[in-house]
């Protein structure tokens, strides 16, 4: 270790109650809105009445979701400390100018986890085993050996998986508590309110454009390859044309799956496509743009019109789940020859 750096170290002071709250990132729950889509399409699959127990069961349900996230959050700002001071923004967080102990990080760890898994317990067993999955999915891309986020390509893969597993606890909070384990097998019942694989993969992949598309600013705006590199290692392989590829797959993936989704099980959503590659366009417009401001939701608020549209375009999609239209059924019509 250089003199300058136990300099600096000497110079850090003891990280306070607000910073331990703060590495939680109560502020990012609203990312947990990505559960929305899983509880609207399970509604409009099982037409599950909305009544006081349910809405108990979604409070319930967004609690735990939030404090398992806060877990996973807890973990990353400690261990990415010594790669986010070559962050020109996350430099800034409290874990980089402050000194932390590491007895406290794991008891609030512990403190986040627990909490949020036993929620998690009350509403189902299948909500349990996904919240503990997006738990170990924290763990595989923040702590090594794995420390997937240093992977190239896996380093998107494995966090915007995140996506599906939100979307899976929004399902699971909302469809009918039915499926039980009987003579070493499940009946037919659990795996009918399992989500649709083709869903599943197109929320994941569209998890993926999302998590590229920060790579890629996040890229562009530290504009030294051998800085970004010793910020996320999966940096030292990446270049703006390999990013902006992945991009495009994730994206063409995205698309192909969930239509795939639609046409078997919602044909409405047919009429949301345009809206939906427009939102995928422009989300691509805002990430070229220089220190562009995907890097942070916090910035990306600064679009209106782009929130705006979001908005209508969740409005949309929410119209669609409910409305029944006949005549589209014609696409499903099968032509003689």
């Amino acid at each position: 270790m250089s003199t300058t750096t136990t300099i600096e170290e000497e110079k850090k002071v003891n990280a306070g109650l607000r910073d331990y709250l703060a590495i939680a990132r109560p502020d990012e729950w609203i990312k947990n809105i990505f559960v929305l889509p899983g509880m609207l399409f399970a509604l409009a699959y099982y037409k599950t009445p909305i009544d006081f127990s349910l809405l108990l069961k979604i409070i319930t349900g967004l609690a735990s979701t939030c404090l398992v996230a806060s877990a996973n959050y807890v973990i990353n700002e400690y261990l990415d400390a010594d790669f986010d001071k070559h962050h020109p923004i996350k430099k800034k967080r409290s874990l980089v100018v402050k000194v932390a102990n590491p007895f406290l990080v794991g008891i609030e760890y512990f403190i986040f986890a627990s909490i949020g898994l036993s929620l998690a317990y009350l509403i189902s067993v299948k909500f349990l085993y996904t919240a503990m999955f997006l738990l170990f999915m924290g763990i595989m891309y923040n702590v090594r050996p794995f420390r997937t986020k240093e992977r190239v390509f896996l380093d998107v893969i494995s966090e915007s998986v995140n996506n599906p597993i939100r979307f899976a606890l929004g399902w699971f909070m909302v469809i009918p508590s039915v499926g039980l384990y009987l003579d070493n097998k499940w009946d037919l019942e659990f795996w009918d309110t399992i989500p649709p694989l083709s869903i599943i993969i197109a929320y994941w992949m569209g998890g993926a454009f999302l998590m590229a598309t920060k790579r890629f600013a996040e890229y562009r705006v530290i504009n030294n390859p051998v800085v970004a590199g010793l910020y996320r290692k999966s940096f030292i392989y990446y270049t703006e044309n390999k990013l902006l590829i992945s991009m495009f797959f994730y994206a063409i993936s995205c698309a192909f799956f969930m239509g795939i989704f639609l046409v078997k099980n919602r044909i409405e959503m047919l009429l949301s496509f345009p809206f939906f590659a427009l939102l995928f366009a422009w989300y691509l417009k805002i990430g070229l743009l220089k220190d562009s401001p995907v890097q942070g939701y916090e910035k990306l608020y600064t679009r209106k019109w782009f929130m705006l549209y979001l908005f209508i375009f969740t409005v949309l999609i929410c119209v669609l789940m409910f409305v029944d239209i006949p005549w589209l059924r014609w696409f499903l019509i099968k032509t003689r020859n």
